[in-house]
């Protein structure tokens, strides 16, 4: 079973270690010592934590939209690049950044411009998963 350190932590929780070291310190995130006396994070004990502190970052749509995609991340338009017949809208949501590429009628009548609040939804008929 692999295990983490608080930097590795850190880095795919995107947060600085001393707010891992905090979380652990606070008993929000389980933490125990290896061979060498440091402190480690199981990783099923990590995905926990991920899971469970991913479930609050993004505000959850107060829409009644019946849809089947099942990925909605709310966040806010950070840039508009729009030519004659297509565009390229930016969203940040918590620490993600979706990139959609959509008609430029849509932009105009969504009024999608930098600032506004927007729901993204996501829905992929192809993952790809690497692993370091």
């Amino acid at each position: 079973m692999p295990s983490y350190s608080i930097g590795q932590a850190a880095q795919l929780l995107a947060v600085s270690s001393e707010t891992v070291r905090r979380w652990a310190d606070g008993g929000r995130l389980g933490m125990e010592r290896d061979g060498a006396g440091k402190r480690v994070i199981e990783g099923v004990a990590l995905a926990r934590f991920a899971r469970e502190r991913g479930a609050g970052l993004h505000a959850v749509p107060e829409d009644d939209v019946s849809t089947s995609v099942r990925n909605a991340f709310v966040g806010i338009v950070t840039a508009v690049r729009v030519d004659d017949v297509a565009a390229q809208v930016e969203v940040q949501s918590g620490p993600h950044r979706l990139v959609s590429l959509v008609t430029r009628e849509a932009v105009e009548e969504l009024a999608l411009d930098v600032g506004v609040t927007v729901t993204a939804r996501v829905k992929s008929t192809s993952v790809h998963i690497d692993v370091p």
